[in-house]
């Protein structure tokens, strides 16, 4: 008989967070599931650590090193559940996430639910200071959905799904919108807008409960993967545009994201030339007045 809800756990390399991860479904309140952990290819322990949990619900299954989308779309194909959840390897869910949200959609019949998150660190330790950039960032998304009532303007203005843990969706809706796009960084905010474009309606934001500890890892730096989310974010950004207004104005709808986007990069250029003029220009001489009074004051010393 299949169980009521497929989770399935993407893992690579976080033998210090995977057991967390693992015991945050195990333990669930409501216990008809199945937990899918598909290992990309880890060189640490973590695979040694999922096969010591003793639970029949747990499947493990090893892969060569494929990405996130690709473990996460081997994953989803092995589920057999009415319902089929994400959770990241180093996030933690909340023990009453999948009871509250099997409540609420047969409640409202949502295809697809997400909640509220709460940010932790390395060592499961709330990121809660209002001061904190991530949470400012955060709260800004959150506030485009009070203020609208939108959630896929609210989307269009920043992800407020946060992170794959933070998706619960129905087998209908992801056979409907089918697996993961190859995006290294964006698949999660992609899927989001496929599911909002599928089911007009049946995606509910419960925005006043934090069912998932997301976390954010300390040390992390600029470098080129910062450039590439935001090329997929723009790409993402783009398709959600022009899925949302008429095939004949889609040509001019492109046309005018692709200049201002033109505009953007020529402002970058003349602001940077500008700087770098500046920068190599002699500072301005002393005037008439300054120089005489200096002569004075040498005069008389």
């Amino acid at each position: 008989m299949s169980p009521t809800v497929s989770v399935v756990i993407p893992a690579y390399n976080h033998e210090r967070f995977i057991r967390d991860a693992v015991n945050s479904v195990l333990n669930q309140t409501f216990s008809d599931l199945e937990l899918i952990v598909v290992d990309d290819g880890s060189t640490d322990r973590t695979g040694e650590i999922v096969q010591s949990c003793d639970d029949p619900r747990l499947q493990y299954h090893w892969q060569k090193n494929q990405d996130a989308f690709n473990t996460i779309n081997n994953g989803m194909r092995m589920a057999s559940g009415d319902f089929i959840a994400i959770l990241n390897s180093d996030d933690i869910w909340e023990l009453n996430r999948l009871e509250r949200l099997l409540a609420v959609q047969k409640k409202t019949g949502a295809e697809v639910l997400i909640s509220d998150v709460t940010p932790i660190d390395d060592e499961n330790r709330p990121l809660d200071d209002p001061d904190f950039g991530w949470n400012h960032w955060h709260q800004r998304n959150r506030q485009v959905f009070f203020d609208s009532g939108d959630l896929y303007l609210t989307f269009q203005r920043g992800n407020v799904m946060v992170t794959t843990s933070n998706l619960f969706m129905t087998r209908k809706a992801y056979e409907t919108v089918g697996e993961f796009s190859p995006l290294r960084y964006l698949h999660d905010y992609d899927y989001i807008f496929r599911l909002l474009n599928a089911f007009p309606g049946a995606v509910h934001y419960l925005h006043d409960e934090k069912l998932v500890q997301y976390r954010i890892h300390g040390g992390n730096t600029l470098g080129e993967g910062a450039i590439t989310a935001r090329e997929q974010d723009l790409q993402v950004i783009t398709a959600s545009v022009m899925a949302k207004v008429p095939e004949q104005v889609r040509p001019y709808v492109a046309a005018g994201i692709e200049r201002l986007r033109e505009l953007e990069r020529e402002l970058a250029d003349v602001r940077s030339q500008l700087a770098a003029q500046q920068a190599v220009e002699p500072a301005p001489q002393p005037g008439l007045g300054a120089r005489i009074a200096r002569r004075l004051k040498r005069m008389t010393s």
